[in-house]
């Protein structure tokens, strides 16, 4: 039987991984959907059909009291840390205290960023830092803005963005970028993830798909992602 499964792009490299592993162990396909939250919420509570959605704990808790899941199916992921990479070989900034941080940020040509618009939860709560922060005039005209944190990673790789700020997780999925470090402890942002059963889903192999993402050797794998 296959299964689809929509998730956030957070958590995009441990699943991707062990998806196959998944339908070896238990001959369900896995058919996987990554988007930003915004996106995937969008898009379900529009009426396209999955059997597993995985989204931030908000987006899973709002749903969940709107009645849209397998009662008592959620299960918990990991959280992911919003931080700053960089192309491999390329000098590493100093972002250890927000006077630095901001510093990186008055420095840097380009920075690659989930565009809020497209509803990133990264992208969201870096536009509200900046704003917090006075810096939106000066830093927006800097901003490459991505539909999804790996696009981010990638404008890394091709040259488009001198620096990179989404979840860790995202940059680590892709080979090439080097993560400098989480957020400054003063405006970290950490965001949890989960998983559910929606409703009039393949239920049995739906909860078997969320049971082998909470094993222990799973979780082992999310934890090298940096989702902990």
């Amino acid at each position: 039987m296959k299964i689809k499964v929509m998730s956030a792009g957070a958590v995009e490299g441990p699943v991707t991984e062990l998806a196959p592993e998944f339908t070896r162990a238990t001959g369900h396909e896995v058919e996987l959907a990554f988007n930003t939250v915004g996106a995937l919420k969008e898009r379900f509570t529009g009426g396209e059909k999955t059997d597993v959605i995985i989204l931030s704990f908000p987006a899973i808790e709002a749903l969940e009291k709107e009645g849209r899941f397998v009662a008592g199916s959620r299960a918990d992921l990991g959280r992911a840390t919003c931080g700053v990479a960089v192309r491999d070989g390329m000098m590493m900034p100093n972002i250890a205290t927000v006077e630095a941080f901001t510093r990186m940020l008055h420095n840097a040509g380009s920075i690659a960023a989930n565009d809020p618009a497209h509803g990133g939860s990264s992208g969201i709560y870096l536009a509200d830092l900046l704003k917090r922060m006075g810096l939106t005039d000066e830093i927006a005209p800097k901003l490459v803005l991505c539909k999804t944190g790996r696009e981010c990673a990638i404008a890394l790789l091709h040259g488009q963005a001198e620096i990179g700020i989404t979840f860790t997780s995202e940059f680590i999925a892709v080979p090439g970028t080097r993560v400098v470090g989480p957020l400054p402890q003063e405006i970290a942002y950490v965001n949890g993830y989960a998983g559910a059963i929606a409703k009039d889903a393949a239920e049995e192999p739906a909860r078997a798909f969320l049971a082998f993402l909470t094993s222990a050797e799973s979780r082992a794998r999310f934890k090298a992602y940096g989702l902990d």
